[in-house]
């Protein structure tokens, strides 16, 4: 389960006592996450979710993070809203952690990637970029090139650990990809970790986003490649050119991509996988005993980048152009 800090029962009742939400009638922990802890809570005015921040979110990012979703709700983004205290004050503190309530977001993520999914995600993506063109506030991509860098420096020692040849293999990519990391594309804020169970549907219909605590300022492009390595892998770990086809289709009702910039998706893919990758390493290496959430594989990350490594055309990626990719 993914709650790192225990919250007692009076600490609870004092904190949700500072909102104008009513009496507090139940707490649950969310297994679901792996950076902060959070928690289903229920009062007489409806279901919220708490979220306590541990450690590796950093305080001075929060006012991004929950600025972020306000000025998306506002732009019509289906997305949790922070929920002020009686004071207007969103982000408090509850067990010694910065924490904040936000509004209920209902629906469920998709256990098995459908057609219909990818399409619609597309296009959500493509609709978040848009609404954040004018979002003031900003924050650097802390895990990007040089980020990738200090977490292999982290990792290289013990990496043939999870797999022989690991450590000569991410340090070559790391090579390539700080040789020919795509420049003058199109930037704003990324989510940057939308995954399936950060977006929710209810039946058939997407339903909202989550989880905004990686988001940051990058290529608007990377955001696309995250997806697709997220969405577009069968459980058999082949690559569903179709969904990615959709995926991108999807996106471009609403943006249309450069052709710089889908010249650039197979980079992106692989920094894309090597960022998980490695955060994936480095979980694995530095799994406490005891811990209720178990690390995800690095080397599922480690597959995806080798199809990529191998793409010499966008029409892998379900695009019609047929133009070759040079490497």
């Amino acid at each position: 389960m993914a709650v790192y800090t225990e919250v007692s029962d009076e600490e609870l009742s004092a904190f949700v006592a500072q909102y104008p939400l009513g009496g507090l009638l139940s707490c649950k922990g969310i297994a679901e996450g792996v950076e902060n802890s959070n928690f289903l809570l229920v009062t007489e005015t409806g279901p919220y979710i708490l979220t306590l921040y541990e450690k590796r979110t950093k305080k001075e990012d929060l006012p991004f993070f929950l600025g972020l979703m306000e000025h998306l709700a506002r732009r019509g983004i289906s997305c949790p809203l922070p929920v002020p205290g009686s004071d207007g004050v969103a982000l408090r503190e509850l067990a010694g952690r910065p924490a904040a309530i936000v509004t209920f977001l209902a629906g469920m993520w998709p256990r098995r990637i459908g057609l219909s999914h990818c399409a619609q995600l597309g296009e959500a993506l493509a609709r978040l970029h848009r609404a954040v063109a004018d979002f003031t506030l900003t924050r650097p991509n802390a895990l990007s090139l040089d980020g990738w860098r200090d977490l292999f420096a982290k990792c290289e020692a013990r990496a043939d650990e999870v797999r022989p040849g690991l450590a000569d293999d991410l340090r070559a990519e790391l090579a390539e990809l700080a040789a020919h990391w795509p420049s003058g594309l199109p930037t704003g804020v990324i989510h940057a970790d939308l995954f399936p169970d950060n977006v929710f549907f209810r039946g058939e219909a997407l339903s909202g986003l989550i989880d905004f605590y990686f988001a940051c300022n990058d290529i608007l492009a990377y955001d696309i490649a995250i997806c697709m390595n997220a969405w577009c892998f069968e459980p058999d770990g082949q690559f569903n050119a179709t969904k990615a086809r959709l995926l991108l289709a999807g996106y471009q009702k609403v943006r249309p991509l450069s052709k710089d910039e889908l010249a650039a998706l197979p980079w992106l893919c692989r920094g894309s996988a090597v960022r998980f990758l490695l955060t994936r390493l480095y979980d694995w290496l530095n799994h406490p005993p005891g811990a209720f959430v178990k690390p995800k594989d690095p080397l599922e990350y480690a597959r995806k980048l080798r199809f990529h490594r191998g793409v010499r055309s966008l029409g892998e990626y379900g695009l019609d152009d047929g133009g070759s990719y040079d490497i």
